[in-house]
């Protein structure tokens, strides 16, 4: 049976994330494992502000501020009372940030959300989830929204 000490959960603050955090949290419990909660913040710029010519100097400073005051907010102060929690937050792409840090700090497991899009948003997007899974250096749990339907692709 596995026995998973170091559970790393991907956040990205969506429904389907919040699904995830109460499997991740119920396996940190289960396990008496150390939950580890990473936030990535994308680099790149998003679509709709392409067509801008600049961007505000403190552009990523606003969202990284934004983001840290959610991910104060993922795992509840009771959850964090009973476990040992990590707030992590990284800047980069989302599915190597959490490989990396997955093979940095020796998970046991990964736990995130998948939002299940459509065909031609997965072969135009990719899949945040699928590229974690194929690569991952640990198990990997993937959690869906259980309104979501699914949508083979």
């Amino acid at each position: 049976m596995a026995n998973f000490k170091r559970i790393l959960l991907a956040a990205d603050f969506s429904e389907t994330s919040a699904c995830a955090v109460e499997h991740a949290v119920l396996m940190a419990k289960t396990f008496d494992a150390a939950l580890h909660v990473l936030h990535v913040v994308e680099n790149e710029v998003p679509a709709m502000m392409d067509g801008l010519s600049y961007l505000p100097a403190n552009f990523f400073e606003e969202i990284e501020k934004q983001a840290a005051e959610q991910l104060e907010q993922v795992i509840s102060r009771e959850d964090r009372d009973k476990l040992s929690v990590t707030l992590v937050m990284r800047r980069g792409a989302s599915f190597l940030e959490i490989i990396r840090y997955a093979r940095e700090q020796k998970m046991d497991l990964i736990v995130l959300g998948t939002h299940g899009r459509g065909a031609l948003a997965h072969v135009l997007l990719g899949s945040v989830a699928e590229k974690v899974v194929r690569k991952a250096p640990c198990a990997v749990l993937t959690v869906r929204h259980p309104k979501h339907e699914f949508v083979m692709p």
